[in-house]
């Protein structure tokens, strides 16, 4: 596996298996590797030639506050897990590389990042689809991957992709969850075991919801966000939001349909911020 931190070198190898008829899936990841991770990297192999993955914490995407200064970094470990699933290039650019002193452009995918974790975290869409739109140019890939955990990063992706005329399928994976239903993420390293005793509300929140869907007719999402409020405050968390939206356009469903998304975002403790979704109709 090549570990490569130039920009001109990667897309300098890009081009070059372009030309020799090789088909590029990207990864894009921000380290601190998990199950879930590795999941997108063997669908990455499944429908590609050649793999790439990054591996950047993205400045851009960190509002003021925020834990991008203690974000975790496990790099040695990372490499290992990287090359054990047979990627072919680990990109690890550093914060110089991707945003020189001159540079002075972003990309903001307005509407779609408005509500939901956009609310709370301004400016945190715009980093994201900058940094992606940057790497789509450096590593040239016929298809990317992502998790269908970040939901709404999901949706503005495939509307930047769309927006751009980018020539570049976007593919999403299934999360990847615990024994008990906790949705993997880096951040769940945070959490001391009474956190991860109560983070567990999240997933009990969206079980509980499609049991209620599975059982009646024409549910109003109203029921279901009353729902999702009632046991994330049982089990001690803070809510940030609960919504029911559709699965491409984000917008809120008055009734739960087969198209309804339950997302929500909760904080553990003093910082731990928790994000998980489910489509309602399984």
């Amino acid at each position: 596996m090549k570990i490569i931190q130039s920009a001109k070198s990667i897309n300098a190898l890009s081009v070059k298996w372009r030309m020799a008829g090789k088909v590029i899936s990207l990864v894009p990841t921000m380290g601190c590797l998990h199950e879930g991770h590795l999941s997108l990297m063997r669908k990455a192999r499944a429908v590609s030639d050649k793999v790439i993955v990054s591996l950047f914490v993205n400045p851009m995407q960190f509002s003021q506050g925020e834990d991008f200064d203690s974000y975790p970094d496990q790099f040695e470990k990372d490499c290992e897990l990287i090359k054990n699933e047979g990627v072919d290039a680990l990109f690890r650019p550093t914060s110089e590389e991707m945003y020189n002193n001159t540079f002075q452009t972003g990309i903001s995918v307005e509407s779609l990042s408005k509500g939901m974790c956009g609310k709370d975290r301004p400016g945190h869409f715009d980093g994201v689809a900058t940094v992606v739109a940057k790497l789509f140019n450096i590593t040239c890939p016929d298809s990317a991957v992502f998790g269908d955990k970040d939901f709404q990063q999901l949706v503005i992706i495939r509307q930047l992709v769309k927006d751009l005329n980018y020539n570049i399928e976007i593919i999403g994976a299934p999360i990847v969850r615990e024994e008990d239903g906790l949705a993997m993420s880096s951040r769940n390293l945070y959490l001391d075991p009474d956190g991860r005793k109560c983070a567990i509300c999240l997933y009990q929140a969206i079980q509980a919801s499609q049991k209620i869907i599975r059982t009646m007719d024409k549910v109003p999402a109203a029921k279901i966000i009353e729902l999702t409020k009632e046991i994330v405050a049982r089990a001690g968390a803070e809510l940030e939001y609960a919504v029911v939206v559709n699965v491409s356009t984000l917008m809120s469903d008055e009734i739960v349909n087969k198209n309804s998304v339950l997302a929500l975002a909760v904080k553990v403790g003093q910082s731990v911020r928790l994000i998980d979704n489910s489509k309602l109709m399984v």
